[in-house]
Formats: structure tokens, C-alpha cells, sequence
């Protein structure tokens, strides 16, 4: 396969956001209320594929990181930051994540204040072996602290993994369920039923009871000082094998040029995984990121599609290698 295909998105400006001077009155009022008083916001938050404002604000008694949604032009990222807010509160002690510190809802909209992490940024791109392993090691405090769910997080109706129709898209196509043409038009053919094969063992393979983060891409990560490493956007978490999660992070890795499966192997979460339940994984999330990928785009989203198509060339490439498919 060529080394690129797909354009790569600039994930520091994937997101459509309203601004500060865009939000109403009363949801301004209701942030100062927050924080003390009159507020100073920061440039909005240009990773993400939501459309609800997102931005550091400076106020009184401090800084906060604000997010806000408006419930009828906007409803599924209101559910979205509705959920986050359910989460991110239940979520243990030891798991690095901002956390929110409070939720309102008025005149329609969602608004939730977070902690603001000092100095923040998201990891550079492509990503650095410092930078990256500052988050392998962040993936490894979260999946210890989550390897068994609490009760208040069990109560919020998380589900397994592979619990749905996410992960058939291969079985589909080869059924003439769905269409052909949905693939991009530089895949291999030839590779659909071997990658079916695959997928038929991802349940099994994504079997587990750890929580999930379930979105962990290099723009839902950003870094601290003192080379810490915070996770964000616990919006919709599930169940199955801790080391899940490293799945998407480690293809973009693998197309930096890292060797992400030796990154995989020596990873804490990952030590007793049999080489073909990650490529189970790895074949069925392919399946599913390229297909989103062929779909129109949504409301507000514009560059989703083109990182789902580029997330599924990616994790096809690492495959590839790993299976020494010759293509």
C-alpha cells in the first residue's frame, strides 16, 4: 500500500465553534456567576468534531475550561456534555482527567465548567517518542484505576465494547449487505475477506470489564507541566479489555513512523494479549472507521469524515504489516 493516501487532519483545527461574543446573554451572565465575575475567555478550542463552544475563561476566583451547548440546534452534543458531566464525576480518583466541577442547564443550553489544566497543549504532530510515551504512561494509570468499574459507574448503563452492530462492517460487505462502494477506491479487494476472518473473532476478542475511554485520539489528550499527561472528553465509555484503548493512539503513532507494536507489546495493559485478538481489533475498527468514513458529513462536523477515512487507512496500514500482507 502507498505510505499516503488519505489526507491527515489538522487536528489543532478540526472543530466549528461559536465564539464567546456569540453566546447568549444569560449563559455569559451564568459562566461569570461561576467564576466569580467578569470573565476574560481564551482562544476557543480548535480540536474536536462537537460544535458547542469550547474555551479556556479566566475569572476571579480562577481559571476554568467551559463548555456549552445549545439543546435544540444542537442536541447530541448537549446529550454529549450532559453524559460527560455524568461520567466524568463518577470516574476514580486516579484517573488523570479534568474534572468537571459543575453542570447547568438555562434558556436551553448545557454549560459545564471543568478544571483548567495549567498550560495546556496537545501532543505535537507527528507525534514525539517523549510526548508519546508521557501518554502510553497516562493510558496505563487510567486502565489500572478502571480495571474495575465502581458501582456509580456501572449504574450509568455502561456497555461492552462489541456489544452492537459497530464491528460487522467486513461480514456485511462480504453478505451483500453493504455496498461496495462505500470502500475508497485505493483499498485492496482483495483484502475484505481476510479481513472478515478477522473480524469475526472481535467479540471474543474484545471481551473485558475494564472501563473504557472508547475516543482516545491524540486531540482528546493535552499536556501538562512538570510532563503530565490528562485524558479528557469522557463522553461515551464502555467495557472490554484495557488495552482497547491503545488501539486508535497507536496507529496514528504507527504512522508517525513508531514501532507501535512493540509499543503495544511492552505496554502494562497489554501483557497477556494474544497477538490475534489485537489484530481481531484492529481488522473490525478498520472496517467501521472506513465505512463512517465514506458517509456524508454530519451538521456542524466537517472534518469528521476525512479523520474517520484517515484513522481507518492508518489502522489498515499497521495491520497490513503485521499480517505481512502483500499488497
Amino acid at each position: 500500500m502507498p505510505t499516503t493516501i488519505s489526507p491527515k487532519p489538522n487536528y489543532s483545527a478540526t472543530a466549528v465553534r461559536p465564539s464567546w461574543a456569540e453566546l447568549p446573554a444569560r449563559i455569559k451572565e451564568l459562566v461569570e456567576g461561576r467564576l466569580g465575575g467578569a470573565v476574560v475567555p481564551q482562544p476557543s478550542a480548535g480540536s474536536g468534531f462537537t460544535s458547542g463552544f469550547a474555551a479556556e475563561v479566566l475569572g476571579p476566583d480562577g481559571p476554568q475550561f467551559v463548555k456549552a451547548a445549545n439543546s435544540s440546534t444542537a442536541p447530541y452534543v448537549a446529550d454529549c456534555y450532559r453524559r460527560e458531566a455524568l461520567i466524568n464525576q463518577a470516574l476514580p480518583a486516579a484517573v488523570p482527567a479534568p474534572r468537571v466541577r459543575w453542570i447547568e442547564e438555562a434558556e436551553g443550553w448545557v454549560v459545564l465548567g471543568l478544571d483548567a489544566v495549567e498550560g495546556a497543549r496537545m501532543p505535537a504532530d507527528p507525534w514525539r517518542p517523549a510526548e508519546l510515551v508521557t501518554v502510553l504512561d497516562a493510558c496505563a494509570a487510567s486502565a489500572q484505576a478502571l480495571a474495575r468499574p465502581t458501582r456509580s459507574l456501572l449504574e450509568l448503563g455502561l456497555k461492552p465494547v462489541a456489544d452492537d452492530s459497530t464491528f460487522e462492517n467486513w461480514r456485511l460487505l462480504t453478505a451483500g449487505m453493504t455496498r461496495m462502494d462505500e470502500l475508497p477506491e485505493w483499498f485492496p479487494r482483495e483484502l475484505i475477506d481476510p479481513l472478515a476472518d478477522l473480524e469475526s473473532n472481535c467479540a471474543a476478542a474484545a471481551a473485558g470489564n475494564s472501563v473504557l475511554h472508547l475516543d482516545l485520539r491524540r486531540d482528546n489528550v493535552v499536556l501538562g507541566p512538570g510532563g503530565r499527561a490528562w485524558i479528557c472528553d469522557w463522553n461515551w465509555p464502555c467495557l472490554g479489555p484495557s488495552w482497547f484503548d491503545l488501539t486508535l493512539l497507536l496507529a496514528t503513532a504507527h504512522a508517525d513512523g513508531h514501532d507501535a507494536s512493540q509499543l503495544f507489546a511492552e505496554h502494562p495493559t497489554a501483557q497477556d494479549v494474544d497477538p490475534e485478538q489485537l489484530d481481531a481489533v484492529l481488522a473490525a475498527l478498520t472496517g467501521h472507521f472506513l465505512r463512517s468514513g465514506a458517509q456524508p458529513p454530519p451538521p456542524g462536523s466537517p472534518a469528521l469524515r476525512q479523520h474517520q477515512a484517515w484513522c481507518g487507512e492508518v489502522m489498515l496500514r499497521w495491520l497490513t504489516e503485521r499480517r505481512h500482507w502483500q499488497v
